[in-house]
């Protein structure tokens, strides 16, 4: 698989010239590939940058190409590499943690990412990349590799087709991997974390030909150290390479990246048995020194598109991933005193994914209606290998919450599925559908009405962990319609609406779900739809921009009743999103937003908490992050981040919540020459004021377990540009 995805890459690269050659000449300034670039729906080029640099004027609307937000019937928020850079982000979490819209949360694993999107998770493989599901990394991806984080907020079944992960009905997030700048890169950074992370990252990336056409980017990272977290180690390494072709009538890009991540003692989520403990001190580890998790990832993706005409163009994405993962856990349950009780679980993973989608592109008129049709197909196939053992159940250790006890590892002998060292295929899912759409022009512009739909058909296997036999499994199909208006009503404000429907392929029941064994483990839940109701203003003052949403989702819900995984009733989330961005005055740079969310259960299985609220979702989230660049200080920038998330249940009767928490985030930069050159220093404190707090609860329907808080960190670096 390795040598398959290094060869494709290189074939892909070596064709593309001859592509290019049939290009119409054009002059170098036509040509010249800006840092951003301005695109029209494009399926390759950006959108520009929004004035302050932090977030750009639009991203991917999946099958709709990159469109700008003031013509998009959607709301989302673009987050640049710039922004990703000077607030030495480690991962897409902590890009996220600018956004009023997301919370950041954990999976099963103890490092695998969560991100909850109007009160709906979006699992980590159930990302984006280019725009072609299911080929990151499953548990974290690397900040350094990006060049835009693209949060699209509503269900997105209809313009991404369904998210094999079963995720995405609050919305979704594409990754955008870095290009080389007109000016090309040269960047070496080095830098120290407390309380012994050290960190060190190479940034390359140049432009070539007569008119600058083809680039070139190479990341490496390389992490390894104690973290913030007392005695927990972590190694990173990461390794990227990725070329792009900007021509007039062809453009192309073509990445290739590995990451292998190892987190020693990682700190566990706890599941509460009755009432939730007080928080320990930010910075205690409760895991056992024996644990670990280690995900070692290779994957690829390419993406082109082609002009036929001025008026026709056709593009191809593909993708293409092999991941393997090894983890021993010991996940504890807390009485509500801090004493823990755990047992010991081993498991085992390795994935294979080949994803694609393609589709024609044309614009014509229509007497006075103008129309872009797109036409779109796409695949996404997972074949995925797994094995677990647990230690006995009848004879879980006990430590502490407050006072940790570090136990010997016992045998995990107990209850065992296949074979940890040689897992046999136990999930096999395969996403497919065609999709088209119409975006008609009323108005000389100002009104466009998109109409489409998307045919989808699904199919999900599960197999018997030591026989490798086929267990259950479904094929089923699902039209998925979506509508939306946009209203320019002047150049500066655009109001828009949309009806839209989520879809994932039918839950797989899971071996544990919060520390609690289930005893219907590989069982294929039905397709859950949803439906999505929008409304909402869009404003571009020019130095300032902002968006205003109303809304309301539903889609059926998943629990864990007497230890069988189903579904029950539905969840519905309704709510008011409020984002502001831009740098109102020069060297003062803005970038926040609130949401409110009401949400309750209904119509669930005899009425079982009938109109409480799901478990895990505040229901309210504020951000606001302000730089200031300071005047008297030549290359100063100071930097602050409030970071505010509301009560939230723990339990699914509603009776114990969670308190609400406030984080402080700030930082400074300083720009100076050291022998001619350029030089950036930063430094940055998380959690300034050092609060324990339990930031999230679940993270997967119907579990309820806790994760606390990051303790205060301190981050230092140093770039210099060679």
């Amino acid at each position: 698989m390795h040598r398959n995805l290094m060869t494709a890459s290189l074939v892909l690269a070596a064709l593309s010239p001859f592509a290019a050659a049939q290009e119409d000449s054009a002059t170098e300034d036509e040509r010249r590939l800006e840092t951003v670039i301005v695109s029209d729906s494009s399926q390759v080029e950006l959108t520009r940058e929004f004035a302050g640099g932090q977030v750009a004027r639009g991203g991917r609307a999946g099958m709709l190409g990159n469109l700008d937000f003031l013509d998009a019937p959607f709301s989302g928020t673009a987050y640049t590499s710039d922004l990703v850079l000077n607030q030495q982000s480690d991962s897409v979490g902590d890009v996220l943690q600018n956004d009023p819209v997301v919370r950041v949360a954990k999976g099963f694993g103890n490092f695998q990412e969560v991100y909850v999107l109007r009160g709906f998770p979006v699992y980590s493989d159930d990302l984006t990349l280019n725009g072609v599901y299911g080929i990151l990394p499953r548990q974290t991806v690397a900040a350094e590799l990006l060049e835009r984080v693209e949060v699209f907020r509503g269900a997105n079944a209809f313009i991404n087709g369904a998210a094999p992960g079963g995720s995405g009905v609050g919305g979704t997030i594409n990754l955008v991997p870095k290009r080389a700048p007109a000016d090309g890169v040269r960047r070496l950074t080095v830098g120290y974390e407390n309380n012994g992370q050290a960190y060190g990252a190479v940034d390359l990336g140049d432009r070539f030909g007569a008119t600058d056409d083809w680039g070139v980017r190479f990341n490496a990272v390389l992490r390894d150290g104690e973290t913030a977290v007392e005695d927990q180690d972590r190694s990173l390494s990461v390794f990227s390479l990725g070329t792009d072709y900007a021509g007039e009538r062809f453009r192309f890009s073509a990445d290739l990246g590995y990451q292998d991540n190892r987190i020693d003692a990682p700190r566990p989520q706890v599941t509460p048995l009755a009432g939730v403990p007080a928080e320990p001190d930010a910075d205690t580890n409760f895991a056992q020194p024996w644990t670990y998790t280690d995900e070692e990832q290779l994957f690829g993706v390419v993406r082109g598109e082609y002009d036929l005409s001025d008026n026709i163009s056709v593009w191809l994405g593909a993708g293409a991933r092999k991941g393997e993962e090894a983890n021993v856990l010991a996940n504890p349950s807390a009485a509500q005193d801090g004493s823990l009780t755990a047992y010991r679980f081993d498991n085992t993973r390795e994935d294979d994914v080949i994803s694609f989608d393609t589709g024609l592109s044309a614009e014509f008129m229509t007497g006075s209606i103008g129309h872009r049709v797109v036409v779109s197909a796409s695949s996404v196939k997972l074949e995925s290998k797994n094995a677990y053992a647990f230690s006995s159940f009848f004879a879980p250790f006990a430590t502490d919450l407050y006072r940790p006890v570090d136990v010997a590892p016992p045998a995990a002998d107990f209850f065992i599925g296949g074979d940890l060292a040689s897992p046999l295929k136990t999930e096999e899912v395969t996403n497919q559908s065609l999709a088209i759409a119409d975006t008609l022009s009323f108005l000389d512009g100002r009104l466009l009405a998109t109409i489409g739909l998307r045919q989808q058909d699904i199919e999900t296997k599960t197999f018997d962990y030591t026989s490798g036999q086929r267990l259950s499994g479904y094929s089923d199909d699902k039209l998925t319609p979506a509508f939306g208006l946009v209203y320019k009503a002047t150049d500066e404000i655009s109001v828009y609406g949309n009806y839209a429907e989520s879809l994932q392929p039918g839950e797989i029941a899971p071996a544990t779900s919060g520390g609690v064994t289930i005893i219907n483990a590989g069982e294929v839940l039905e397709p859950f739809t949803g439906d999505q109701y929008e409304i909402g203003a869009k404003y571009d003052g020019g130095d300032v921009g902002a968006t205003i949403a109303l809304f309301q989702l539903t889609r059926p819900n998943s629990i864990v009743v007497d230890q069988v995984f189903s579904a029950s009733g539905e969840q519905e989330n309704t709510g008011v999103e409020l984002s502001v961005f831009g740098e109102p005055l020069e060297g003062l740079r803005l970038l926040g937003g609130a949401t409110f969310l009401d949400t309750e259960l209904a119509r669930t299985q005899d009425g079982v908490n009938e109109g409480n609220a799901p478990i895990g979702v505040p229901e309210i989230q504020a951000n606001l992050n302000a730089e200031w660049d300071v005047a008297t200080i030549s290359g100063l920038t100071l930097d602050g981040r409030i970071v505010l998330t509301g009560e939230q249940y723990a339990d699914a009767p509603n009776t114990v919540e969670l308190d609400g928490w406030t984080r402080l985030d700030i930082g400074a930069r300083y720009t100076l020459d050291i022998a001619e050159r350029p030089v950036t220093l930063r430094a940055r404190i998380e959690n300034l004021t050092d609060e324990a707090y339990w930031a999230s609860t679940g993270g997967f329907p119907g579990a309820n377990y806790l994760i606390l808080g990051n303790p205060r960190t301190f981050s230092v670096s140093a770039s210099v540009d060679f």
